[in-house]
């Protein structure tokens, strides 16, 4: 069962030693983080001259995907002939965060109806699953496709009642709240894979 409210808040002060202050995640050094400090306060950065495209992982044909080639076994929570439903490799600042791949090389927007009705189905299934867990307020769906060219979309599930996490900052809290107990952590995503296999596939966690 997901940890309460009052855990994991109870968890990040006693991490934190000075009432809750939580150091920045690796995303504050990223190139595309769009806040700055500008004389002590904080300011979005100066927006740069129009450039090239970035590439992403599994477009170049010359470089294998590495969805592709072989996601790590370990990481994978159900399956089926078609798609894959994996977890990180550990415990994050939110209960649970999962992704859905395709096994095929597509991407958003390349997937046939089937394959199509198939994503929208899985994923209200994982939604609904997810979302009657003790202590998840709620699951936000997202895809963002700059980072790789092969179909992923994410699930970050909240703790119910943990303010101010809420909305798509909850991605970002995601990797600044200190990781929960493993051991609650994988019997959450046992729980997730029986459940979803109960449609077809084979729970892998």
């Amino acid at each position: 069962m997901p940890e309460s409210a009052e855990e994991v808040y109870q968890r990040i002060v006693a991490s934190t030693g000075d009432g809750g202050r939580l150091p920045m995640p690796p995303s504050g050094g990223w190139d595309i983080f769009p806040w700055d400090v500008v004389d002590g306060a904080l300011a979005p950065k100066v927006v740069q001259p129009p450039g090239a495209e970035p590439g992403r992982y599994g477009e170049d044909p010359a470089k294998a995907c590495p969805e592709c080639t072989g996601i790590d076994p370990d990481r994978i929570v159900w399956e089926d002939e078609r798609w894959l439903l994996t977890h990180p490799g550990q415990p994050a600042g939110l209960p649970l965060v999962l992704m859905l791949h395709t096994r095929e090389h597509e991407d958003f927007g390349q997937l046939d109806d089937e394959l199509a009705s198939q994503y929208g189905r899985i994923s209200n299934r994982l939604v609904r699953i997810i979302e009657n867990l003790p202590n998840i307020g709620r699951v936000h769906v997202s895809r963002w496709g700059d980072g790789g060219a092969h179909f992923h979309v994410w699930f970050f599930a909240r703790t119910k009642g943990l303010m101010p996490v809420l909305g798509s900052p909850a991605a970002e809290w995601n990797d600044i709240i200190p990781p929960g107990d493993e051991g609650v952590w994988r019997k959450d995503l046992h729980t997730v894979a029986t459940k979803l296999s109960n449609w077809g596939g084979d729970a892998r966690a």
